[in-house]
């Protein structure tokens, strides 16, 4: 089973394409821009900071308060945007890998006060895997294998273990609209702290008003999480990371969170853009893949 599962994920026989190539390369930028932009969101924030109210990351074994003074966390998103231009111009193996350690210090600085972002943990997933790659493999096929295969699994494991956790909290009862109810009255305090307004859209409202439905959704995201796993599989990933993509839809419509770094990498990974790019400009391997090898 765990062979299958390898071979699934990272395919190490299968000749590389022009369309791959390319294809990672889109994605790539992608990572780069959702990690970039995060870095300098964060960055220019963090100087606001007094204390750490909650350690995160590297924060549990080191005091990173030094993060909040003399403008480190935007000298920090400056190295971040250097990182990622050594990585993608292959200028050296380690760039990803800074990149990745970069923005962990960065996030774990930022969500220091008690909350915590979801959506940003997906890209931080990304530069990881990104990071160990090109410090793996010298071989430009198996890195970029090696990369994708990665994420995809956890990616895969973390939605299962999402909807794993939900049961072993809540039970089967999970599921019950009545919880929806209050997580959107709970949302629309947070809306109030922010716009002085208590704002409920109209889907939310149809919510309120119909217990099945707000039953209905939650079912609908816990049977999608559970099936996270089935996106290791070629076969079902187009049609599970559809599911998941619609979840995080519904979870904007119903809860005003929205997690558009996620569906952008799920939208990506979902599909055989490989394929398409290859059909249109003719399925040849690329050129001289024997020779191809990472920076050292």
């Amino acid at each position: 089973m765990t062979e299958r599962i390898m071979h699934m994920l990272f395919q190490p026989d299968r000749m590389e394409t022009r369309g791959e190539i390319l294809f990672f390369r889109i994605f790539e930028v992608v990572m780069i821009g959702w990690a970039l932009w995060f870095g300098w969101e964060w960055g220019l924030y963090i100087p606001n900071i007094a204390d750490v109210v909650l350690p995160l990351g590297i924060a549990r074994f080191v005091d990173i308060s030094f993060m909040f003074e003399n403008n480190l966390s935007i000298v920090n998103a400056g190295l971040m945007t250097a990182a990622a231009l050594v990585g993608f111009f292959r200028l050296h193996r380690s760039g990803y890998m800074l990149l990745a350690i970069s923005f962990h210090l960065q996030y774990v600085s930022r969500y220091s006060l008690g909350e915590i972002s979801h959506g940003s943990n997906v890209v931080g997933l990304t530069a990881v895997a990104l990071g160990l790659a090109y410090l793996a493999f010298r071989e430009e096929k198996h890195s970029r294998r090696f990369a994708l295969g990665v994420i995809i699994f956890f990616l895969g494991l973390g939605y299962t273990t999402a909807a794993m956790s939900k049961l072993i909290a809540s039970g089967p009862l999970w599921v019950d609209g009545g919880h929806m109810w209050m997580w959107i009255q709970e949302r629309t305090v947070d809306v109030f702290s922010k716009s002085g307004e208590i704002n409920v859209n109209r889907f939310q409202q149809l919510v309120l008003d119909q217990y099945p439905l707000a039953t209905a959704i939650l079912a609908f995201g816990l049977v999608t999480e559970l099936t996270g796993v089935l996106i290791w599989s070629p076969r079902f990933r187009p049609w599970v990371m559809t599911l998941l993509m619609a979840m995080h839809v519904g979870i904007l419509m119903s809860m005003q969170i929205n997690f558009p770094a996620n569906n952008a990498i799920l939208f990506l990974l979902a599909y055989p853009w490989a394929d398409l790019i290859d059909r249109f400009l003719g399925r040849r391997p690329a050129p001289g893949l024997a020779g191809s090898v990472a920076p050292v």
